[in-house]
Parts: C-alpha cells; structure tokens; sequence
C-alpha cells in the first residue's frame, strides 16, 4: 500500500498542518546539529513518538523506503574503502553512517506527515506561508505531487506483477530495467494526459477555497515538543 493520507483518528490528524511543518523543520535542523550517536538515539525516541501520534506503523515505513537503502548505505561502504593495505578502514564509515541514518530520521517524520494531512491542507499551508502567485504556484504543485506519485507508484508495482507473472523477474536485470522504465514512462505519460483531462473537467483554479486553518489546543503536545527540540538543538 503506497504510504499516502488515509483517515484512523490518530491524533496527528487532528493537527494544524502549520505546527506539523514547522515540527518538520525544526526537526531536521535539531538531527543537522546532533550528529553524535547519543544525540542520534534521543531523535529516534522523538521518532519513535511521531510514529505513535500518526499511527504509522514503522515496518511500512521501511517497505516505502526500501529503494533507498541501497544509496544510504552504500556512502558509508564506500567511504570505509581505500586504494591501498588496508582496503578497508571502518572507522571512515562512521561519520557517513551517521549522516545517513540522520537522513532516514527525517524521511520518518516527513512519512508521518504524509500519512496524517490531507492534500488540501498542506496546499492551504504553504498557501499561507507563502502569500501570492508564487504560494498558489507551490501549494499546487505539493498537491500534483501528493496525488499524482502514488498513482505512479502503483503503476510501476501492477508492471513489476506482471512480469513476474509471466516469468520475466528470470530475465537479466538490464532487460528488466529496460522493460519496466519504457513501460512506466508510457503509462506515466498516459496518466498525464489523464490528469491533465481531469483538471480541465473539473474547472482547475489558482485560488480554490481551501479549508480554514486554526491553531487549537490539540496542538499544544506538538508545540510543546516543537519548542523542546529548539531549547535541546541550542537553535
């Protein structure tokens, strides 16, 4: 299932859309500045916690990521070789190590995010953080991204499912890639013009009416701990 907004009462939902970017950033800024492990360990509680309040499972999270495992670990691999005695110097792959899994960190919390925000809030966020044509402009494309990357994803997934069912995971992984990317970029263009159909059809606007934010007392927990990692990350 393709990590994207799905209604579960979790109280994350029940948040304005505003305090969870700003939660967002101040995060990443908290994990650029804790780069030790021990600091490392407190934001994978704080994590552990987001998932909780979105109920998100992890084990998800790490099904939507699994693609870039293989980029994440593979910088502290390569950071540990040398061109000579002793080939491999692990101590090299801890800073790296460190970096990526701080990156992984802060796709956690942006999954979270996904999970728990309906499209038309995040446009009428980013809408009200940044006023004008150029607000409009951003806060449309977040929502063609929200709505169109998971159809896209579903495509790629009923592709791979075929082959498989006619055998072709037996051929060679460059005929594979062959066969996958010229069928995603069809469909992807397909849907598209599609979506593109659909926009007309529907009367597309630049100043839709967006749901009315309002900051509540639901989200004092995450100003709160807003305010706990900025005290903590000396921000």
């Amino acid at each position: 299932m393709t990590l994207a907004y799905r209604s579960t009462g979790a109280f994350a939902e029940r948040l304005d859309p505003r305090v969870k970017l700003l939660f967002q950033a101040v995060f990443a800024a908290v994990a650029l500045a804790h780069t030790t492990p021990v600091g490392l360990a407190t934001l994978t509680l704080v994590v552990a916690a987001v998932f909780l309040g979105a109920a998100t499972s992890p084990v998800r999270v790490l099904r939507e990521f699994r693609y870039l495992f293989p980029f994440l670990v593979g910088g502290p691999a390569f950071a540990a070789l040398t061109l000579g005695p002793p080939w491999v110097v692990p101590g090299d792959a801890v800073a790296p190590a460190l970096a990526s899994y701080r990156v992984f960190l802060v796709l956690c919390v942006s999954a979270a995010y996904v999970r728990t925000t309906p499209v038309r809030e995040s446009r009428a966020a980013i809408q009200w953080l940044v006023p004008g044509r150029v607000g409009q402009f951003l806060g449309m494309g977040v929502a063609f991204v929200f709505r169109f990357l998971p159809v896209l994803q579903a495509d790629l997934r009923s592709i791979r499912d075929a082959m498989a069912a006619r055998l072709g995971d037996e051929r060679s992984l460059t005929d594979r890639m062959e066969l996958v990317g010229a069928a995603g970029l069809s469909r992807a263009f397909s849907r598209a013009d599609t979506f593109s159909l659909a926009l007309r059809a529907r009367c597309f606007a630049w100043n839709p009416t967006l749901p009315r934010l309002a900051v509540s007392s639901a989200d004092a927990p995450a100003v709160f701990l807003t305010a706990a990692l900025l005290v903590w990350g000396g921000i």
